[in-house]
This record gives C-alpha cells, sequence and structure tokens, in this order.
C-alpha cells in the first residue's frame, strides 16, 4: 500500500523543516542555502537547482494552483517566490533560475504557506503572522497576539478574510485579514504545543493537532463563534483498533512488555481522497502524518480506519520520521515527503488508497426489510392456541348457563344519590347528528410531516411530574398521547400539548424504565425495575396482564410490542425472549375476577459470551426479522428472528456499555428513502452518540457536543430522519443536524439533566424530560403559531390509579 519512489541521503538531518510536496514536484534544503526540485511522475530527470538564499532555508511550500506552479522559501534573510516552470525554461537555456524577493529580515520562518488563489503567503515567525503578498515585495498584515513560538497559520478555503494559526501557548486563533483583529480565540487545549492545522472545506470545520496526538474538530461558522464537535486521542483510538483486530483475527494480546508507548505528535493533516467500495467519495477521511507511520480517521465517527505503520514495511528508508509534507497524487494515490527524525535522509511515498478500509465483519448483508419468507422453523411462525374445553362435546342437550344470562348487571341504585324528580323528559333533541360527527372528526383525518420543516427549537408548554426522573418517554403512533415512566414507579399518560390532568397509573415498587405503545394503540406496556412487564387497556385501572418476578429472575432493561403487534419482546438479564399473547378486553362483570389474557413464550434466545442485554430494539411498524441488542461486553449483536439465533455481532461498538438504543422507524405521517431505516443510534456514557448502518455495521457519524458522563441520557431520531434530538448533563437538549456532527440548536432553560427526549411522529415537536421531573415541549417555528388547542381531536380519559 505504500509504495517508495525516491529515497534522497542529505547533507543534515531535515527533521524538524517543513519540506515542499505538490502533485508534480517535491523539493527540500540542499548544504543549507540551495534547493533541489524533483519532479514526482519522474525521479530520474536531473533536478532543478535554486539559489538565491543567504541564510539556511527552514521552510518550504508550493502553492496551491495548478499553473503556473509557485514556490515559497524562507530563511533569516529573504522570503522568495519561484515560479518553477519559469525557472525550468531558463536552467534550459543556461540562465540563472531566479525568483521575487517578498520579505526580507523576518526572522527565523519556521511554517509558510499560500492562501488558495496562490495570491497571499502566510509567514510564522516567532509569535509573529506575516502576511505577504505573493507578487511583490510587501506586508499586508503584521499579527502578534500569541503568548508563545507559532507552528503553523493556514488561510480559510471558504473566506479568504479568515486566517487559522496554532501556538506553542496550546491555543488557536482566528484571524480577521480585513481588520487585523482576533475573531476567535481558544481556550488552552492541552498540556502540550499545537502542531498543525487543517480545514474541512464541505463541514466547515477546523481541524487542529497537538504534539501528545490530541486532534480537535471545531466548527467555523460565519459568526466567528466556534464550537467543539468532536475531540480524539490517537493513542487511545489505536489501541481499540489493535483490540479490534484482535476479536476478528483471533490473536491474543500481546503482553505489556512486549508493547513500546510512543508519542504520537500531529505532524500533518491532509483530506484523504479515498473512495469506499460503493465508488462514492468519503470526504471526511482524514490522513494524519505522524512518528511511527500514517494514520486514516474518520473524523465524522472518530474512529481509526486504519494504520500504516514504517516498521511493517522493512523496504522503506526511514523508520521514525521526522516532518510530513503531503500532496494528492495521481489515479487515487497520494504523495508524501518525510524526513527522518534521526537520520538525514528524506524519502517520497505514494500511498495507494484502493485497498483502505477497516476490515468489517464480513457475511450477508443485513436490512430492517425482510428479503426472503419465513423459515418452516421460524419462531415467527408460532401461533396462540386456544384452550378447548376438557371433557368430551356434547352433541345434544340444553347448554349450561348461569342463573344471570346477562354479561352486565345494573347498579341497584345504592350508593347513588336519590332523585328528586320521577320523570325529566328529553328536550332540544338535535336530530342531525350525523352532521355533527363529521364536523368533529374532521381534525382527526391524516397530515403528512412536513418534510421540510425546520427543527424544533421554540419552547412552548413547561410543566413539572412532581419532581420524580423521567426515565422514558413515547408517543403513540398518531401522536395524540403520551406515555411517561416516572422514577416513582407511575406512568403517566398525557394528551399530545400536555394539556389537562394526566392519567395516573400505578402500582410498582421501582423505577419505571420503558414504556412502549401497541402499533393499533388499543394496548401499551411498561416495564420496571422491580423485574415485571405490565400490559394496559385504555380505560382499565388494572393491567391485563402482568408477568412478574416468577418469570424474570434478573432486572428487565427493555420491552416492546414486535412484528405488528403478534409477540412481546423483553430483555432480561443475557436472555431475550419472545412471547405470544392475547389480551381479552370484553367487560364480564360475572367473570371479572377471571383471567382471560394469555402470555405463552414462544422462543428465549441466548446473547454470545452470556453478556447482559444492556439495551435492545426492534421495528414493530413493519414485519422485520432483525432485532439489535446491546451488551454490557459493549457489544451490538444483531438476531435474526426468522432463524432464531445471533447472525452478526459488532464488539466494542463503545468504551462504555450501550444504554440506549434507537432505530429509524419513521412514522405513519412521513415517508423516507427505504435505505434509511437501516440508520440507527446508540447512546453511552462519555462515549456520545453514533449513529450505524445496519448493512454494513459500521459507524457512519458520532455526535459528542452534548455532556454525558454518568446519567443515562436518550437520544431520538425525527419522524422526517433529518434531525437527531439528546439529552445531556449540562441542562440542555441537543438537537443535530443527521449529516453533521455540529449540533443545530442547543436547548437551554431546564432545571436539571435531560434524561429523555422523544419526537411527536405526527408534527414537529421535541418533548424532553428531566431527572428533577419536568417536562418541556418544544416546536418548530414553522409551526409555532398553530393554534394551542387540539383537545376536540385527543380523546378524554379518565384519571387511572391502581
Amino acid at each position: 500500500m505504500i509504495i517508495e519512489t525516491l529515497s534522497l541521503t542529505c547533507d543534515r538531518v531535515l527533521s524538524h523543516r517543513q519540506l515542499a510536496c505538490c502533485h508534480s514536484y517535491c523539493g527540500l534544503p540542499l548544504r543549507g542555502k540551495e534547493m533541489l526540485i524533483y519532479s514526482n511522475m519522474d525521479t530520474e530527470l536531473e533536478p532543478l537547482l535554486l539559489t538565491g538564499h543567504h541564510g539556511e532555508i527552514n521552510a518550504m511550500t508550493f502553492g496551491k494552483g495548478s499553473r503556473p506552479v509557485l514556490l515559497c522559501s524562507a530563511s533569516a534573510d529573504y522570503i522568495i517566490v519561484w515560479d518553477i516552470e519559469l525557472c525550468q525554461r531558463r536552467a534550459q537555456e543556461g540562465k540563472v533560475a531566479c525568483g521575487t524577493v517578498i520579505g526580507t529580515l523576518l526572522g527565523e520562518v519556521v511554517h509558510l504557506s499560500f492562501c488558495f488563489s496562490d495570491e497571499r503567503v502566510a509567514a510564522c515567525s516567532g509569535a509573529t503572522v506575516y502576511v505577504l503578498s505573493s507578487k511583490k515585495h510587501e506586508v499586508i498584515s503584521t499579527l502578534t497576539s500569541h503568548l508563545g513560538p507559532l507552528t503553523s497559520a493556514e488561510f480559510c478555503p471558504w473566506n479568504k478574510d479568515f486566517l487559522v494559526s496554532a501556538s506553542e501557548d496550546r491555543t488557536f486563533k482566528v484571524w480577521n485579514l480585513k481588520t487585523e483583529t482576533v475573531c476567535y480565540q481558544s481556550f488552552v487545549l492541552s498540556a502540550s504545543p499545537l502542531l498543525s492545522v487543517f480545514f474541512l472545506e464541505e463541514n466547515r470545520q477546523l481541524i487542529t493537532g497537538s504534539t501528545d496526538g490530541q486532534v480537535w474538530c471545531f466548527t467555523l461558522p460565519d459568526d466567528h463563534k466556534c464550537h467543539l464537535v468532536t475531540k480524539m486521542d490517537l493513542q487511545k483510538m489505536e489501541k481499540r483498533y489493535e483490540m479490534h483486530q484482535q476479536t476478528l483475527s483471533h490473536q491474543e494480546e500481546q503482553s505489556p512488555a512486549d508493547k513500546v508507548e510512543t508519542s504520537k505528535p500531529i505532524l500533518k493533516m491532509a483530506l484523504c481522497n479515498s473512495f469506499t467500495d460503493t465508488s462514492e467519495k468519503d470526504n471526511s477521511w482524514l490522513c494524519i502524518g505522524s512518528s511511527d507511520g500514517l494514520y486514516v480517521v474518520n473524523v465524522a465517527s472518530s474512529e481509526l480506519l486504519s494504520i500504516l505503520y514504517f516498521k511493517d514495511y522493512p523496504n522503506l528508508s526511514i523508520s521514525v520520521a521526522g516532518s510530513w509534507s503531503v500532496s494528492p497524487g495521481w489515479d487515487n494515490s497520494m504523495v508524501f515527503l518525510v524526513s527522518s527524525l534521526f537520520t538525514p535522509c528524506v524519502v517520497l511515498l505514494e500511498f495507494r488508497l484502493c485497498n483502505l478500509g477497516r476490515i468489517w465483519p464480513s457475511g450477508e448483508v443485513f436490512s430492517v426489510f425482510p428479503s426472503s419468507p419465513l423459515l418452516p422453523e421460524s419462531p415467527l411462525n408460532a401461533e396462540l392456541k386456544k384452550k378447548e374445553p376438557n371433557g368430551p362435546k356434547k352433541k345434544g342437550g340444553i347448554k349450561e348457563q348461569p342463573l344471570v344470562f346477562q354479561s352486565k348487571v345494573k347498579s341497584s341504585g345504592y350508593t347513588s344519590a336519590p332523585r328528586r324528580s320521577m320523570f325529566s323528559p328529553k328536550t332540544n333533541i338535535q336530530k342531525n347528528s350525523s352532521s355533527k360527527k363529521l364536523t368533529k372528526n374532521v381534525g382527526l383525518h391524516l397530515r403528512d410531516y412536513p418534510a421540510d420543516s425546520a427543527a424544533p427549537s421554540i419552547p412552548h408548554v413547561h410543566l413539572s411530574t412532581g419532581n420524580k426522573p423521567v426515565y422514558c418517554l413515547q408517543y403513540s403512533g398518531d401522536g395524540k398521547q403520551i406515555l411517561c415512566g416516572l422514577g416513582d414507579s407511575s406512568v403517566l399518560m398525557y394528551r399530545s400539548l400536555l394539556t389537562g390532568n394526566p392519567t395516573v397509573y400505578t402500582g410498582r415498587d421501582k423505577p419505571v424504565r420503558s414504556v412502549s405503545w401497541s402499533l393499533n394503540r388499543q394496548f401499551w406496556l411498561s416495564a420496571s425495575e422491580d423485574q415485571s412487564v405490565q400490559i394496559w387497556t385504555h380505560g382499565n385501572p388494572e393491567p391485563a396482564i402482568i408477568m412478574g418476578k416468577s418469570i424474570f429472575s434478573k432486572p428487565i432493561r427493555s420491552a416492546q410490542f414486535y412484528y405488528l403487534d403478534k409477540f412481546l419482546l423483553v430483555a432480561s438479564g443475557p436472555s431475550l425472549y419472545l412471547y405470544l399473547y392475547n389480551v381479552d378486553i370484553t367487560h364480564d362483570d360475572i367473570k371479572r375476577y377471571q383471567h382471560r389474557s394469555v402470555v405463552k413464550l414462544a422462543k428465549s434466545f441466548e446473547t454470545t459470551s452470556a453478556t447482559d442485554i444492556t439495551a435492545m430494539s426492534a421495528i414493530n411498524d413493519f414485519f422485520s426479522y432483525i432485532v439489535l441488542v446491546c451488551g454490557s461486553d459493549r457489544s451490538i449483536q444483531v438476531f435474526d428472528m426468522n432463524k432464531g439465533a445471533v447472525a452478526s455481532e459488532l464488539p466494542d461498538a463503545h468504551s462504555r456499555a450501550v444504554h440506549g438504543i434507537t432505530q429509524n422507524k419513521g412514522s405513519m405521517f412521513s415517508t423516507q428513502a427505504p435505505d434509511s431505516y437501516n440508520l440507527f443510534l446508540t447512546t453511552a456514557v462519555t462515549d456520545g452518540v453514533k449513529i450505524w448502518d445496519l448493512r454494513t455495521l459500521r459507524c457512519v457519524r458520532r455526535y459528542a457536543n452534548h455532556l454525558n458522563r454518568c446519567h443515562p441520557c436518550s437520544s431520538a431520531i425525527s419522524p422526517c430522519g433529518r434531525f437527531i434530538a439528546s439529552g445531556s448533563e449540562d441542562n440542555c437538549a441537543y438537537v443535530y443536524d443527521i449529516r453533521s456532527s455540529s449540533y443545530l440548536h442547543k436547548l437551554q432553560k431546564h432545571s436539571d439533566t435531560v434524561l429523555s427526549v422523544t419526537f411527536n411522529p405526527a408534527k414537529p415537536e421535541l418533548l424532553t424530560g428531566t431527572l428533577d421531573g419536568k417536562l418541556r415541549l418544544f416546536q418548530s417555528s414553522s409551526g409555532a403559531h398553530e393554534p394551542h388547542d387540539t383537545s376536540a381531536a385527543v380523546q378524554n380519559i379518565p384519571n387511572m390509579t391502581a
């Protein structure tokens, strides 16, 4: 994958000097005051010799344009810009090649950088950045504000008036070149100096790295208010990568005596011009040149994709790098000019990207949509058989009946107040009752979810549930009712706009951790830490089904309806249970003490290595064989319920055990592309939110702006599939654009940690629940002026207390 195309032995060590490399040429100092320019396409050609400096050359860089190819070189006496093609013609004519002096006596320059139009040059000397004209001797700007020597300075690619500088004072600054002032100054990022700066133009982000292997990615918006998107530690990423490789190859972990930990300085960064297996360009792959090799990082997911160590290529002339210079090459490759740290050697490396990529789990490609019919032995074929009466059937005779034939017994009236009037005729009878029903049901017609609406960010309703943590929230499928599982072992049922008094359901001993609506919205269930699952029906003060401690020996992590309400899925300990059930909703006062609802175990499954399940998710809105399970060993396991087995496992999905998993289920009001339903979110303490693609079982993007260090903060995907919401411990809720790692809105002024978030499936609304029992409803700016009273479209449910 790495090919050494040129190796040069120099007269001195060039480990800490900026060398020059572009797609056509590479350059390095010779005898301190001269330069040799080699052709990358034909290294056998005689190099071009450039002379003109009187002092020792410390920095060199090529311009960013293709024609003409400009080279800037700097020493303590001069800063000179060279036209390489013009210099080649003069050398062929037997004349002395010369350049244009653009700066004089600016000190020891350690870094040079052209702007994207090659009209200006930034030169770092001491604690000062000089912005020079590339065509004449002119100092355009002198920028002095850093407290330590500068190490790097780069022009912003999308705004020519911005420049970002990094320094040994461990900060970076964003400069406005028009006013020569600092627009933004970062906090002290690390205990080590910052070395390099790089821009991701597509995402409007800047990346900086330090000598101890830390990488920070910040947004750089037009208002100059930079926000931290993600932070990466190259050494920790390397350890996770090695553990993953050992797991895939079934190798034993090396002993600590065999390992030698070295620092990973971020010497150079460049965009990796790579193509994935689907031939689509991935603009989030970053090449990082360090002392021991080349690291390829996916900035979007904060994952290390590949490592190319120098030690793995014994034919290379260097083993430890002192400086890097990077340029895009030809035919999907990259060119690196690398100097050795300890020896006077410089090599030109060509990096082939065709086979680049991390080894992902092989086998079949998964999808939430079924690709084959049910197998005859599939657990999903199980049916709940009705009980037949005991004894032989009677062919004739009178059927035995109770003394009272009615299923309803009228009240005797003893408990009601006496009636003063014996008869009261009905008056004002409205005959056009059918037309009244039509007008009442006008608000019940389905409306499409506004796919182009803005993210919910405007506060609308704020109320308290009683100072108890809101551990779980879920809207019904029509978006008209909300279930709230609280820390005081109760469940509250609200209307969609949180109007009126809620219906209260109690009868548990410990907090409710999971609630779930059935698809037909006739039933809902709740799971608690008291190792029980209860199924409720509307208007009933008592649960229709109770599955208690006699069934489950460990706490229930998650429970839900599955396979279009045919099954119940329950995760407890290392087991995943699949239950058939039948809820009898008929009312019979004579047999009201007889439990006619039935629950039957169809199949139980065990996780690999018997790891306890920490989170579970499955699609209930349509037929799907896939059930996603997260284990306490930080793994994600894919259960194929058609085959009744674990189909695939992804180890070390997070640095901590996953406490929440959410699939992109859409809603009955919105339509998404079929492939988008294969996306799902996982949330882990101290490791942010990751979005995964089920088809490849790889992380697509990571969201880490929110704070989550100890509490199980949840996350959710909007019905349109465009936004992600996450709770946070800084008393805020964060709303992300699913295509970007930086947040859109920071919903502030919550009274405590935001534990639960959920989107309304019918309209752009976001509901949040906090640790101290507060609920807040946020609406989109497009729908913020709609009428607040929707009680006509909401069923009136009396308060229930079991």
